[in-house]
């Protein structure tokens, strides 16, 4: 089989994974509560990149890691896994999933916005109509529709998926400098995460034991969404890249993840999808799509001169 043939099955894979990942949560949640839900999801997802370093035969790297790298490594560990995810399945405890869905998939807007002021990138005026193109849908999904009246059923959660966003897209600008080995720094970032949950259920006081003996379902929910959101997809979305003749020839993949994401809700936890969360869905997935091709505009404008 062709190389670019298996990057298309491989990406096919990741984005059936992910599509599960919303529903995964939403059943994990029944049994645990969120900060649990991240505690045993961050440790079997560390487990298993810690299995995928030792296979490839890369743990060596980590011991040759500079002082500043791991000072790196703790910072961007502090924004992903830990921060981030503790208020992504806060969002989604409190919120319908398809809610969280798709505000948290306007990540890609935040990080046209952040990059301005951190890396100092020009706005162009198509990125500027594309970023208001997706507010839009984010109002329209707030709001349930009642865009004309702004009334916005549930403003203080509909935030959280939204801040989620934001801390996912400043955990990437800082990570373009970092040139390590991308399991490497993905290790290290789940373990200095993982080392800053250990801290935070101290003071929560997370009875891991207790959990295990009577919360097994939420377990197994929790070693899912360990695997399948925080481990196995992301090494097999860089195996594809890795094989594809071109990165756009898969990335326009992961537009499909939301769709595939809410239908799957609907089948396995029964979620009604509103008309306003399809409709806000295509104004944010619009909105991105237009934002990467005015980039590409730029990229090719720069070339010709």
């Amino acid at each position: 089989m062709k190389k670019q043939n298996v990057a298309y099955l491989l990406a096919i894979l990741t984005v059936g994974l992910w599509s599960t990942v919303a529903s995964a949560f939403k059943i994990a949640l029944k049994y645990l509560n969120f900060y649990e839900l991240l505690f045993f999801s961050s440790f079997f997802s560390l487990l298993l990149l810690l299995i995928i370093l030792i296979i490839q035969g890369k743990l060596n790297l980590i011991l040759v890691s500079t002082s500043r790298e791991i000072l790196l490594s703790a910072g961007l560990g502090f924004l992903n896994p830990f921060f981030y995810y503790l208020i992504l399945f806060k969002s989604y405890s409190i919120l319908p999933a398809q809610e969280a869905i798709t505000l948290n998939y306007t990540w890609p807007i935040m990080l046209v916005l952040l990059s301005i002021p951190i890396l100092k990138q020009k706005i162009s005026f198509m990125s500027i109509i594309s970023i208001f193109i997706s507010f839009i849908g984010a109002v329209i999904i707030a709001t349930k529709g009642s865009f004309a009246n702004l009334a916005f059923s549930n403003l203080a959660a509909d935030l959280l998926p939204v801040a989620s966003a934001v801390i996912w897209a400043l955990f990437w600008i800082f990570n373009i400098t970092d040139k390590r080995d991308k399991i490497v720094k993905l290790f290290l970032n789940f373990l200095f995460g993982f080392i800053f949950m250990l801290i935070f259920s101290i003071f929560y006081k997370i009875d891991v034991a207790g959990i295990i003996r009577h919360n097994w379902e939420g377990v197994l929910g929790s070693a899912y969404v360990g695997f399948f959101e925080m481990g196995i997809t992301f090494v097999i979305w860089l195996k594809a890249l890795q094989l594809s003749e071109t990165t756009a020839k898969i990335s326009n993949f992961i537009y499909i993840t939301p769709f595939l994401s809410l239908l799957v809700v609907n089948l396995i936890i029964g979620e009604k999808i509103l008309v306003a969360t399809l409709i806000g869905l295509i104004f944010i997935i619009s909105g991105i799509i237009l934002q990467k091709y005015a980039d590409s505009r730029i990229i090719k404008i720069k070339g010709k001169r």
